[in-house]
């Protein structure tokens, strides 16, 4: 059914209470890379029992871990089949690093949809507060929904990449283990696109594809790892756009640039002729965490 913008803009979508441990913490990490070398002091902080690091990212999980049931997209004005939707942009904000364990309750909401001719571009914004109120993350995420547009909305404002025009200061390799998209859904994302061959073939990709998030987390955890000797409580803000699919087995490049209090990047398949998978990756850091002022990595790495 068409998308009817007067139902569906600024509708709220419920809020809802939820809990994490620090085994789930744990799970998410390991999904996303962590652990790859078992005894690196700095990868054991990510998996270490009671008390792992938090990525920023495990906020985008944290509401939805337990779910087994694949996503719908259901929502007032929107009804949208999931085997056309795929995830366009993803940016957290966390004015604090995000404890091992907790409860919180978050609220979304439909914030903005742009019509672009061929699909729809639907952005959501979910805000999320400890039970006694600290607030502990705001998220913006955007979905395009093939074939969803043409019903009449603005087209919205064009995007594009801020990367500096020069050499990056670091280039690092990420592998995709061929398991990957396996252990990520156990994170809460049961879509069948990152699972089922078939319904894979359906939408139009070869075989399963990796989960964005998971992409998309796997970048944020190599960038802290390799520019802030994985301090993690350095991050503020975190975003990205998904300029194209990663597939589990191949190995993923990311350049990445300093600018000030920043880190840059994009993330890119070499086999696959270099093809866009992440761009316009920006990670915004505490003022005294800024990679040049610690002695960050200036060196490429392969």
């Amino acid at each position: 059914m068409p998308i009817d913008l007067d139902v569906a803009l600024g509708a709220e979508l419920g809020s809802i209470e939820f809990s994490w441990t620090a085994s789930d913490v744990q799970l998410y990490n390991l999904a996303v890379g962590a652990g790859a070398d078992p005894i690196n002091p700095r990868e054991l902080s990510y998996v270490i029992d009671h008390g792992p690091q938090v990525l920023p990212t495990f906020c985008c999980v944290a509401a939805s871990f337990h779910q087994t049931e694949p996503p719908q997209f259901s929502w007032p004005g929107i009804e949208i089949d999931r085997a056309k939707v795929l995830h366009a942009s993803e940016q957290v904000s966390v004015p604090a690093p995000l404890p091992p364990c907790g409860s919180g309750r978050a609220l979304s909401r439909i914030v903005e949809i742009w019509d672009k001719g061929k699909g729809a571009v639907i952005v959501l914004e979910n805000s999320a507060t400890a039970l006694d109120g600290t607030p502990l993350w705001t998220r913006r995420s955007s979905i395009f929904a093939r074939g969803e547009g043409g019903f009449g909305g603005a087209r919205g404002p064009s995007t594009s990449d801020a990367r500096p025009e020069r050499v990056p200061d670091l280039e690092i390799e990420i592998p995709v283990l061929p398991q990957q998209a396996l252990l990520y859904r156990l994170c809460g994302d049961r879509n069948p696109l990152h699972s089922d061959p078939e319904f894979a073939a359906a939408a139009g990709f070869p075989k399963p594809i990796l989960h964005g998030l998971c992409t998309y987390a796997m970048t944020c955890k190599a960038m802290v790892d390799a520019m802030l000797d994985a301090d993690v409580a350095a991050v503020r803000s975190y975003g990205a756009r998904f300029a194209g699919v990663a597939f589990p087995g191949e190995t993923l490049k990311v350049d990445i640039w300093k600018d000030d209090s920043r880190l840059l990047a994009g993330v890119t398949a070499p086999a696959r002729g270099d093809l866009a998978v992440l761009s316009a990756v920006e990670l915004l850091l505490e003022e005294s965490a800024c990679p040049g002022r610690r002695g960050g990595g200036m060196a490429r790495a392969y």
